[in-house]
C-alpha cells in the first residue's frame, strides 16, 4: 500500500471519517487501502504471525469503533491507524511481559521470508520514504526511536539503556518524531 500522494492520504481521511459516520463501504475500503500496512507494522514488532493477526483484528474493531474520534485536523488517517496498531502490539507485548533484545540492531533483522501483504507494504514507497526519513535521524535517536516503536519501551527504559538522563531521552524521541513527521510531510 503506498499513500505517497496527498490524494492518497486525503482520501483514507475521508473514508476514515465516514467510517465514523457508521459507513460500512467505506470501512471495507479503509481496510482493504491499509490492512498490509498495519499488518506489517504488527508484524514487526510482535516478531508472530498468529498475534500479529490477532493484534490486526483487535485494531480494526477499534476503528470502527473508535473513528468517529478521529480529527483530520490533528493528523492524518494513516498516523491515527499506525498509532493504533503500534498501541495494540504494546499492549501486547506489556501482556507477555518480553524483554527487548539485548541487541536493539536486530530488530532491523526480523524478517518474515513468506511472501504476505507486509511484505508488500515493507517494500511499498511508504516504507522506503519512512526509510530514507529514519536514515537522516543521527544513529543514537534511530536506534532510541525505533526501540521504543518496535519493543515498546518506554522513556526510562531507554534512558537506563542508553546511559543518557531520562530528559535526554525524551528530547530525542521528541525531536526525532518532529523531524520524522516535517520530512514525511515534504
Amino acid at each position: 500500500m503506498s499513500v505517497a500522494s496527498p490524494g492518497e492520504r486525503a482520501e483514507l481521511d475521508r473514508l476514515l471519517l465516514l467510517s465514523g459516520r457508521g459507513d460500512q463501504k467505506a470501512f471495507a475500503e479503509l481496510y482493504k487501502r491499509s490492512s498490509a500496512m498495519l499488518f506489517g507494522v504488527c508484524l514487526r514488532m510482535l516478531r508472530d504471525r498468529g498475534e500479529a493477526e490477532e493484534v490486526l483484528q483487535e485494531t480494526y474493531t477499534s476503528v470502527w469503533r473508535y473513528a468517529a474520534s478521529f480529527d483530520a485536523a490533528k493528523a492524518g488517517a494513516i498516523t491515527w491507524l499506525v498509532t493504533l496498531s503500534r498501541n495494540k502490539a504494546i499492549d501486547r507485548l506489556r501482556q507477555r511481559r518480553v524483554q527487548a533484545p539485548a541487541d536493539p540492531g536486530a530488530l532491523e533483522e526480523v524478517l518474515d521470508e513468506r511472501p504476505t501483504p507486509a511484505a508488500d507494504a515493507q517494500s511499498s514507497q511508504e516504507y522506503e520514504r519512512l526509510a530514507r526519513c529514519m536514515d537522516q535521524l543521527e544513529p543514537q535517536h534511530r536506534r532510541a526511536v525505533r526501540e521504543a516503536f518496535f519493543t515498546g519501551a518506554t522513556y526510562n527504559e531507554l534512558a537506563v539503556r542508553t546511559h543518557v538522563p531520562l530528559g535526554t531521552m525524551k528530547s530525542w524521541i521528541r525531536r526525532s518524531l518532529m523531524q520524522l513527521r516535517t520530512c514525511l510531510e515534504s
